[in-house]
């Protein structure tokens, strides 16, 4: 893997587990495909707000901000953002809907509000439709997604079969078509809404909900088509060529695990894997440590006895080479899931980048990260 192929691409989707550094990574190739030129949205499906963080951008809502990086050639430009799945369904509403009638009914009924806001899926639904929306804005040629942990961006590429499948289902399809119910009596009776019906379900439930249910699917009629090609766009597209999953790790057991089992499933539903990124690599020097030169350097400057603090500095040696032993074993393990060496390998970093100028140096060395750590600095 190498940063010109993924800047070639239409869609980036950088996933893996928690706290690994997706969104630093994400961000990082969002602001090297800038600067050669691309015109890149960084969309954070994350609910945590770490993009703003690592841009140094103090408010980043669901309307992309463009980020200011300075002199940068070839009209490249980077813009960023957060999902605001509320927002996305709204407007996804006041787009598709019939008239403005309908996208008012829509928004005001209590099924809808709570659908927006609360019901499991529907963040990654949203995402499914925020992508497709960014897709076809104009101003944007690359779109990066930061996706939440492992596990939850499973569920985001799994979203838009499922809302196919909802669809789809024939009872939906009866509840939105009277029609298509052959004259079920129990259709007509809600549809119509029978005050007797509905008087008496309203005193057992306590509120309007079956009412609210009616009125909701009603306003939804002749809309549903349009999610379902929709999301089965977007799946083509993340099936595509014009995508690429980059699977980002650090060289810790559950990280590598995680990441393992993600490649596995990204490969099964064959959605296209470009690599990886291992991030916070430990390395140290192949030579052995010389103890009689490390003591004639620390006698000068040691006002007590040297042999505790070389003993000390001896222990730390051996400590660090250890990590970057296990680094190397982790990092092989990894590059044995995905099938070769596709891997960019980032050192452990003094401090996380917090900054565009952080993010363009940390791009930097994304780009000459080829070669995998061996236990030995390079």
């Amino acid at each position: 893997m190498n940063l010109p192929d993924l800047m070639a691409r239409r869609v980036v989707v950088c996933c893996g587990a928690g706290g690994v550094g997706k969104t630093t990574m994400s961000a990082a190739i969002g602001c090297a495909a800038a600067h050669q030129g691309r015109r890149v949205a960084v969309v954070t499906i994350d609910p945590a707000r770490r993009l703003a963080a690592a841009l140094g951008i103090s408010d980043l809502g669901d309307t992309p901000r463009q980020v200011d990086l300075g002199e940068i050639p070839h009209g490249g430009a980077l813009w960023a953002l957060q999902l605001d799945a509320k927002a996305t369904f709204d407007r996804l509403i006041h787009r598709h809907a019939p008239d403005h009638a309908a996208a008012e009914r829509i928004l005001a009924n209590r099924i809808y509000q709570h659908l927006s806001r609360a019901v499991a899926g529907s963040q990654e639904y949203m995402a499914v439709e925020r992508l497709n929306e960014l897709t076809e804005d104009p101003r944007f040629d690359l779109i990066i997604l930061d996706t939440p942990p492992a596990q939850n961006a499973l569920d985001f590429l799994d979203a838009p079969q499922r809302m196919a499948d909802f669809i789809e289902g024939k009872a939906l399809r009866m509840l939105l078509s009277p029609s298509a119910a052959h004259g079920h009596r129990g259709w007509r009776m809600l549809h119509a809404g029978s005050s007797t019906v509905f008087s008496i379900l309203e005193r057992v439930t306590g509120a309007q909900l079956l009412r609210d249910l009616g009125d909701f699917l009603q306003a939804f009629d002749g809309m549903y088509t349009g999610f379902a090609t929709r999301a089965a766009a977007v799946r083509t597209l993340l099936h595509s060529h014009e995508s690429a999953f980059v699977i980002v790790a650090c060289p810790d057991d559950a990280p590598v695990r995680e990441a393992v089992a993600l490649i596995e499933r990204l490969r099964t539903d064959r959605f296209p894997v470009a690599g990886a990124i291992m991030n916070r690599v430990h390395v140290t020097s192949s030579a052995q440590l010389d103890l009689g030169a490390l003591r004639t350097a620390v006698m000068p400057i040691c006002l007590g006895a040297p042999d505790d603090l070389i003993a000390r500095i001896n222990d730390q040696w051996i400590e660090d080479q250890a990590r970057a032993d296990s680094d190397h074993e982790a990092y092989v393990r990894l590059a044995h899931a995905l099938g070769g060496h596709e891997i960019l390998s980032v050192h452990e970093l003094d401090d996380a980048p917090v900054d565009v100028h952080g993010l363009i140096g940390l791009a930097n060395v994304l780009g000459a990260a080829t070669d995998p750590p061996d236990g030995t600095h390079r």
